[in-house]
């Protein structure tokens, strides 16, 4: 791992504004935020998704997932580690969301999260969501109703992955990713101490 590289708020800003424009062709009508890193993209996002759409449009719902990743195991077997090397702490109850009228089947749904590293948080996430919702759309006699993920990071790193994503999320552009780095430290502006020091390190990097 090389230098570390300083992201500012604005810098996210416009990754989240130029990704939006990738983004909007698939009419995301729900968004999925990763926390903890998720969360300020997402609420980025739906501002530039819903004034591309005109602003008498509705706010997109924005629901939170949280996921922890666990350190080593101990083991090179990615599918015996896959399982157990995430924990869920926050998931989506969606008997709640039926109660407030949030329907999420048969919709375009936007998973969001800061990085790609490994790409096994996006795995995780990706396959467990559909999984869900294909269980609960066939229990409500909905199977025939297509769900559709989608996936935006701001930054995804240049690296083997320990996972992948579905195929045809890759190849149909349902996989957005504002920016591609090598594999460096991304210091993101949400963890820094001294928010000053932070951007005026961001700002010398790029000159």
């Amino acid at each position: 791992m090389s230098e570390k590289i300083y992201v500012t708020y604005n810098d996210v800003h416009k990754l989240c504004q130029e990704g939006a424009k990738e983004l909007e062709k698939f009419n995301p009508e729900v968004i999925i935020a990763i926390g903890g890193g998720g969360f300020i993209p997402a609420r980025i996002l739906r501002t530039f998704l819903k004034r591309s759409r005109g602003d008498r449009s509705k706010n997109i719902p924005i629901q939170a997932v949280g996921l922890s990743l666990y350190e080593d195991m101990g083991t090179d077997d990615y599918e015996e580690k896959i399982g157990k090397e995430i924990i869920r702490m926050q998931w989506l109850d969606f008997s709640a969301l039926n109660e407030h009228k949030l329907d999420l089947i048969g919709k375009n749904i936007l998973i969001v999260d800061e990085v790609d590293d490994t790409r096994t948080t996006l795995h995780y996430a990706v396959s467990e969501l559909q999984k869900d919702l294909d269980a609960l759309a066939e229990k409500l006699g909905r199977g025939d109703e297509k769900t559709t993920l989608l996936v935006f990071v701001l930054h995804n790193k240049d690296k083997p992955k320990n996972a992948e994503l579905p195929a045809d999320m890759m190849s149909s552009g349902r996989y957005v990713a504002a920016c591609t780095t090598g594999d460096e430290w991304i210091a993101y502006p949400w963890e820094a101490d001294n928010i000053d020091e932070h951007t005026r390190l961001g700002l010398a990097q790029k000159k």
